[in-house]
């Protein structure tokens, strides 16, 4: 990932003139954008491997979406850009068999991997497609409420996607949102950035390209909602605890294979430095372990709306 950036800087620096440069940086977002799927794509089996530890890790966050959307029973919802199947699959214990919950990703691995998991709790009312978040096949006002958990940062062009989405909302109906606060809020993140780059040279992010914290600062996702149309737009800091009954072990497990950038990386290690690393790791987090559970501090940012 750091190595598609470092590229993006180098070509663009010699670009020659204005129209040039337009071009190169269509076709480099369009770079980027795929390469992003193709992690989820790689991830997806993974994801689905911990799916039960990730729903507990984020059951909080999947909450605050539940209660911000006001999602209820005998609803349609729609979530967008599901991966593995969350918070799409809590959400239909909550419509229950009256209401319906579509799961959409832009990768068909990540759809199966829902799929599979939705079968597997025995879920009849879940419906799922696969598409990009700025291209949805349905209808417009289709559904009574719309939510995207940690994914609308990644979106190649989050505004496209917004319209979109308020399109398929009825009128009156919430959408909620969830993205990543600062890096130097959450533990999760940066102990685990603070470790690899003992490894590797890691360069910084760009904001204005998809990335976990693309909309950390505050207003940031806000102000796009409002471009894209939305009415009451407000947002809150949502602080919770990232828990899990997993071991320090695990969780490096978990965090080194749902991670496509980290798989890339370890892929480059000699098989002495990766037992090294894997030990770094687990020692920078083990202060939030004890007793067979984890608990980190985190910080979040929930965005929600209304289509008028």
């Amino acid at each position: 990932m750091e190595r598609t950036l470092s590229l993006t800087v180098k070509v663009i620096g010699d670009v020659r003139n204005d129209s040039d440069a337009e071009i190169m940086s269509s076709e480099m977002s369009t770079i980027r954008s795929d390469a992003v799927l193709q992690e989820w794509r790689e991830s997806a089996a993974y994801w689905q491997k911990h799916s039960d530890t990730i729903r507990s890790m984020f059951s909080p966050v999947t909450q605050a979406l539940i209660d911000e959307a006001g999602i209820v029973a005998g609803q349609s919802v729609l979530d967008v850009a599901g991966g593995a199947g969350e918070p799409s699959l809590t959400i239909a214990g909550i419509v229950g068999p009256t209401g319906s919950v579509t799961c959409t990703d832009a990768t068909a691995e990540m759809v199966f991997a829902a799929e599979r998991e939705g079968q597997r709790r025995g879920l009849t009312n879940v419906l799922f497609r696969q598409c990009a978040a700025d291209s949805l096949p349905f209808e417009s006002e289709s559904f009574d409420a719309v939510v995207c958990r940690l994914r609308v940062m990644f979106f190649p062009d989050p505004l496209a996607a917004l319209r979109e989405m308020l399109r398929v909302t009825k009128s009156g109906a919430a959408m909620s949102f969830v993205v990543w606060d600062k890096s130097e809020l959450n533990p999760f993140s940066y102990l685990i950035t603070d470790v690899t780059a003992r490894y590797f040279d890691v360069a910084p992010a760009d904001p204005n390209t998809p990335g976990a914290f693309r909309f950390a600062k505050p207003g940031a996702l806000a102000g796009i909602l409002r471009e894209a149309g939305a009415n009451e737009v407000k947002e809150r800091v949502l602080k919770f605890q990232i828990g899990a009954p997993i071991s320090p072990e695990q969780f490096w497990e978990l965090r080194a294979e749902t991670s496509e950038t980290l798989r890339e990386k370890l892929a480059m290690l000699s098989p002495v430095q990766k037992d090294l690393l894997a030990q770094e790791a687990q020692e920078a987090v083990r202060e939030f372990f004890s007793n067979g559970q984890m608990s980190i501090p985190a910080q979040m940012i929930i965005v929600t709306a209304r289509k008028q």
